[in-house]
């Protein structure tokens, strides 16, 4: 069963599309098979999206929403948090990953990704600074 990782450096918070990666590595580990490929990104303060990736609006809200939903934890609304320690945007960010995903399954349909038109993966990037997120790729066959 093929694997790599792939890593992508992120700018601060907000999606990070790495679509092209992740079908490029499915054509050549599949052979024009089927089967599944896990998306596993290997970070907690980070998350993964299968989301829209034809109008940039559509990343501009989503990223929008979630600072509405968990605001950074210098927030008055947000005094009830505890761990601190690494900024007040790193509490947040393990918020924001438990609420969305760390792990996806794509079906792969003759060497193909199963998405839709529209579809593209996304690395959400919760935190301020930037860092280097590694994500696992696993075709099963």
């Amino acid at each position: 069963m093929p694997q790599t990782v792939i890593t992508l450096a992120t700018r601060g918070q907000g999606l990070y599309e790495f679509t092209d990666q992740a079908a490029q590595f499915t054509r050549t580990a599949a052979g024009g098979g089927e089967g599944l490929l896990t998306v596993f990104v290997r970070h907690t303060s980070c998350s993964l999206l299968i989301q829209e990736n034809a109008d940039p609006d559509v990343k501009t809200d989503l990223y929008a929403f979630f600072r509405r939903l968990v605001p950074p934890s210098s927030d008055p609304s947000m005094r009830w948090i505890v761990h601190t320690t690494e900024g007040p945007d790193d509490m947040p960010a393990h918020i924001k990953a438990a609420l969305t995903q760390v792990s996806i399954g794509i079906p792969v349909m003759a060497g193909r990704l199963a998405l839709g038109t529209w579809q593209g993966i996304y690395l959400f990037e919760h935190r301020d600074r930037p860092h280097r997120r590694e994500i696992v790729l696993h075709l099963s066959t």
